[in-house]
Order: C-alpha cells, then structure tokens, then sequence
C-alpha cells in the first residue's frame, strides 16, 4: 500500500483475539508496518469483571477476554517495529496513577524514539475504578487534571503543582520523553468529553453509529446521528478555549470483515467530510486467527492505497 502523505491510517489492535503468543503479536506488528499502516492502537482494560455477579450493568468486555498492558507491549514492539506509531486507543486514565503513566509513556517514548501518542478516556467500568482504588465519581475533573500536568511532566525537569488532587514540589521524571510533549487524544462522546476535546486534546477518537453500525452499538445504545453538528460543537468549545480547531486531529474507524470495498469506501469518505484526519481499521468480531486478521489488513490496504 502506498498512502499519501496526509493519510494516516492504523489498525485497532485485536485486544482479544490475538492470544498471548509473543511472536504472534510481533508478527502481527511488523506485517501492519509492511503493509503501510502508520499506527496500531490497542485498547486497555486492567480488571474484568464477572457479569454473573456484577449485574448492575452490561459489561463490554468481561474476564473472560484478554487484554495486554498497553505500556509493557509498546515496550516489546518498539524493538520489533521501526516507523510504526503506538496509540492507546483507549488507556482508563483516571484509574491510573498520574505520575507512574506520565513516566511509563516516556518511556515508550523513548524506546520507541517518538513513536507514542497517549489516547485516554474516562472509562464506563466501575470495577476496575473499584480495584484500583480510584474514584468513579470524579473522574472526569480528574482526567482534566491529570493530561495538564503530565504535560508539564513531560516537558520540565522540575514541576511544581498543586491541584485538586496532585501536589508536587520541585520533582520531575528522567528521561524526559522525544516528543515534549506526548500527543495527549481523547475518546469518548458525551457532552462534557466534547467540550474536553475541545479545550484540551491534540485529537479525539470519536464514535458515530450513524457512520459504521458495528461494534458495540447494541451494548451502548445512545446514538449520534449528525456527526458534523457534533464536530462543529466540538470546534466551537475549541474557540472558546482560544484554540485554532484545525489543531485538534479527528480518528474515523472503518470496518472490515465481511463488508464490501464499496462500504469501506463509503465509510472512508463519510470521515472524511466531518474532518478525519487518521482512520484506522477494525476486523475483530468475526473470529479471526492471526493470520485473518494480517489477511484482512491486507485486504484493506490493497483497496486503501487507491482512495
């Protein structure tokens, strides 16, 4: 595959559906860089739960899937790969220790010589919040918190800070990461998210139903049928912060297995006319092996390279 220079097109890590073979997984990356694909993006869970005991709510993913730590597998295939770029695609950063992600992410960083780009969100699992002794209710101020100083973290040797829920004098991480700082992107597609985005993210992983009709749309049933009103709010919030919103990157995602090069297609130019400025591609769900999952990549980029 051959993009353009202004195509940036990843695959969403099979998570699940990959095992825990490291050399499946290092296959994996190295035939996504051979085949083109700019970035992978995994995404993160640490605990999961028991649907049978927490019934409360419907779980997206239980503890009967796996799930790779996003740091400790950036760290094995930055040595494996050498122009593929790391996207959490998403990392539960209010669970998360502030100071330790900020350090872990640097690290990435630099093994990877500037290949990170840090994708967080809040989350939908009280669970995990509840193992890791962190609080789901505030969450979301949190999160604000937490992308202002680890920028800072990433870009001065001594930080001194005081918030409402971090407090450092005259201390700061070594090495300091390649880029300072980290690109920091969000997920997530409520209100208070969009005005985060808005005011604080280098870009944001949006999900549109009405744009791509799979996934897990049947567990979270909330749609967002005008994808380009929403993005235009998302711009307008941006302004009120005094940013320029052309400066806020936007990840499509298209589907794959068993759907048409013509849908792909369709997909590909509906991003593109709200803005999408990365795209990546998803074949779980469909049972794939290893070897599917290149294969579908494959697929992919032999239509992709000529859009």
């Amino acid at each position: 595959m051959t993009l353009r220079p202004e195509q940036r097109l990843g695959a969403v890590f099979p998570q699940t559906e990959l095992g825990a073979d490291p050399v499946v997984l290092r296959d994996y990356a190295q035939a996504a860089e051979a085949l083109g694909y700019t970035h992978i993006a995994p995404f993160d869970h640490v605990l999961g739960g028991d649907p049978a005991v927490h019934t409360d709510f419907r779980m997206l993913y239980t503890f009967e899937e796996m799930f790779h730590e996003p740091f400790c597998l950036f760290g094995y295939l930055a040595a494996c790969t050498t122009t593929l770029e790391f996207a959490t695609g998403i990392m539960i950063l209010p669970q998360r220790d502030t100071y330790l992600t900020a350090k872990q992410a640097a690290q990435v960083d630099v093994l990877s010589n500037g290949r990170m780009r840090l994708g967080v969100a809040v989350g939908w699992n009280p669970v995990e919040y509840e193992g890791l002794g962190r609080d789901w209710k505030t969450r979301g101020r949190m999160i604000e918190e937490q992308i202002v100083l680890m920028r800072r973290l990433w870009t001065e040797e001594l930080v001194d800070f005081t918030g409402e829920f971090h407090e450092i004098h005259d201390a700061g991480i070594n090495p300091l990461p390649v880029q300072r700082p980290i690109p920091v992107w969000l997920g997530g597609m409520a209100e208070p998210v969009i005005k985060r985005v808005g005011a604080l993210a280098d870009g944001w992983f949006p999900r549109f139903p009405s744009l791509n009709q799979r996934g897990h749309a049947e567990v979270m049933p909330r749609r967002y049928d005008e994808p380009k009103e929403i993005v235009a709010r998302m711009h307008g919030y941006a302004r009120e912060a005094g940013r320029d919103p052309s400066d806020i990157a936007i990840e499509g995602r298209v589907f794959v297995p068993n759907r048409t090069p013509e849908k792909w297609k369709a997909e590909w130019d509906a991003w593109k006319s709200i803005g999408a400025t990365h795209m990546q591609v998803y074949c779980s769900e469909e049972g794939l092996d290893a070897d599917g999952h290149i294969a579908a990549l494959r697929d992919f980029a032999e239509e992709a390279g000529g859009w």
